[in-house]
């Protein structure tokens, strides 16, 4: 008996298919593609002059291209996959859709191919740190466990070595889910914050794309939820909804003094969570929430006191003459650095600002005054960032702006002195100066070992 994904892909022969987009996801797509004898086209606005060895590769096996400035002008497809940064609403995807052109994704056909049960977490904040948790204690828990979506690598290559007791673990983004038509066995939104309106036309937009993970269950489906986030506690799926809180609020995971409990029952001491920060916790009661019959307690308690945190997230890079240096790159929007300013006792120094995607940040303002005692900026949110800071009341922080990154980086190490945090939290996309914020970490982090 075939499988759903050899029928999946035994079924496209004949079909003319267009792939938007001939980044790191798409590319294993590619070869699938060709592997099963389709016809294949390979958008992409990278002119051919810069295309790397694996997209020219992938021509020598079969993939037309379609490249350069006029890369999506009068294209004619039966299917269309499109890349996760590409708009659903893009004039050229419309374009097809009106000549009877179907449109989907990679992460679309892996979801109906996959043969084991499939966790999928968004959210504004915590989803990459939350979908690891999950992993792991499944990992611990002696599941054989596929992670991958919007961390790690494409899953669809890998479906041929699935099997149906597996786990998949995914963390999928609004872009991801924007067009979905199919939701997990388990999703768990951490919770919603202004973000990536660069991209949405609006917040609802934003808000709508991330309900896609689970408007698409049966009554067989469980969504975990944020009770302490105003946007995420009245989501209600189709089957089983439990909430968390850190607040104490009534609900299914909660935070009882120092003790995380699940339906009254003592799960894991907050002490016993190795990495830093209270937004951890919720990282924590998120992942109890969602791995409630496929994991003991004890095996979440085991993994809690190991796990040492993702790169790029409040990240130790290096103590030097006293001086911790912390790598939050992950941090690109206020929310997420207002939490990382939160997991410090002290009054750090602060490095921040970026790429604009167009988000407000007023609500940082007072926390960067409660919280930072030296501010370097840089960037195009520079501007904003010194505004929210100096619209409060009160003391401030000292604020320097230092055009560049690499100038931000350096004047804060050098204003640093023993005892004192420096964090690099810009509360902005990386874009500006870097393809994405593990580059930028990366480069954060060779600039603190070079001190």
């Amino acid at each position: 008996m075939k499988s759903a994904f050899e029928t999946y892909f035994e079924s496209l022969k004949g079909k003319r298919i267009a792939v938007f987009g001939l980044g790191v996801s798409n590319r294993p797509l590619v070869r699938l593609l060709l592997e099963f004898g389709c016809d294949c086209l390979g958008c992409d606005k990278t002119p051919r002059e810069n295309l790397d060895a694996e997209v020219l590769e992938l021509e020598r096996l079969g993939c037309k291209l379609s490249v350069g400035e006029h890369y999506l002008d009068d294209l004619e497809a039966d299917l269309v996959f499109r890349t996760p940064g590409m708009h659903p609403g893009n004039p050229a995807l419309e374009a097809l859709r009106a000549k009877g052109a179907e449109v989907t994704s990679e992460m679309e056909v892996f979801f109906e191919v996959c043969p084991c049960t499939i966790l999928a977490i968004t959210g504004s904040d915590g989803k990459t740190t939350t979908t690891t948790l999950v992993s792991e204690i499944l990992k611990a828990a002696g599941k054989t466990v596929w992670v991958g979506g919007n961390i790690g690598t494409p899953l669809l290559p890998r479906v041929r070595e699935m099997k149906e007791t597996d786990c998949c673990v995914v963390e999928l983004s609004s872009f991801q889910l924007m067009d979905m038509k199919r939701s997990p066995a388990v999703a768990v939104v951490t919770n919603l914050a202004p973000n990536h309106l660069d991209v949405h036309k609006d917040m609802e937009e934003y808000v709508e794309a991330k309900k896609n993970i689970f408007k698409f269950q049966n009554e067989k489906g469980v969504l975990i939820v944020n009770a302490d986030n105003d946007i995420t506690a009245p989501f209600v799926g189709n089957g089983t909804t439990k909430a968390f809180s850190r607040q104490g609020k009534d609900v299914s995971v909660k935070l009882e003094g120092d003790m995380i409990t699940r339906d009254g029952v003592p799960v894991l001491n907050r002490k016993d969570i190795l990495i830093p920060g209270e937004h951890n916790v919720e990282n924590y009661m998120a992942a109890i929430a969602a791995v409630e019959g496929l994991a003991e307690d004890e095996t979440i308690r085991q993994v809690a006191r190991t796990f040492g945190g993702v790169a790029h997230r409040i990240e130790l890079v290096r103590i030097k003459d006293g001086v911790r240096f912390y790598n939050d790159s992950i941090a690109s929007s206020p929310s997420r650095t207002i939490a990382g300013l939160k997991s410090f006792p002290e009054k750090v120094i602060l490095i921040a600002g970026g790429y604009d995607k167009h988000i407000p940040y007023d609500v940082l303002g007072p926390e960067v005054c409660t919280h930072v005692k030296k501010l370097f900026l840089c960037g195009a949110t520079a501007p904003q960032i010194r505004a929210a800071v100096e619209s409060c009341a009160g003391e401030k922080p000292e604020i320097t702006d230092c055009g560049k990154f690499e100038n931000a980086v350096k004047a804060a190490a050098a204003a640093a002195e023993s005892g004192d945090v420096v964090l690099m939290s810009p509360a902005s996309a990386s874009f500006d100066e870097f393809k994405n914020f593990a580059v930028r970490g990366d480069f954060f982090k060779k600039l603190i070992m070079e001190l």
